[in-house]
């Protein structure tokens, strides 16, 4: 993992997530803030992730309610580097 895909992942995730109303209890909450739904992906570099995969492989990084932006995150770019996703 390069730093700068892991600074433009996270960038991208804030641009999207910071407009959510917080606090958030559960995922589905998030939905009117993705520019295209449940259809949404995040790139950086060679990374590309859904936004469904969220739920489905990095679920179990995610402690919900969040009551920022930044936390949630915190949280899913600890699952990505977790799980691999910047290998």
């Amino acid at each position: 993992m390069t730093a700068d895909t892991a600074e433009q992942l996270r960038a991208e995730l804030e641009s999207v997530f910071t407009n959510a109303e917080y606090p958030v209890e559960e995922p589905m909450e998030l939905v009117p803030a993705l520019p295209d739904g449940p259809d949404t992906t995040f790139e950086a570099g060679d990374v590309r992730v859904g936004v469904m995969d969220f739920g489905a492989e990095y679920a179990e990084y995610q402690e919900y309610p969040y009551e920022t932006a930044e936390a949630l995150i915190d949280d899913l770019m600890t699952g990505f580097r977790e799980e691999g996703l910047f290998d």
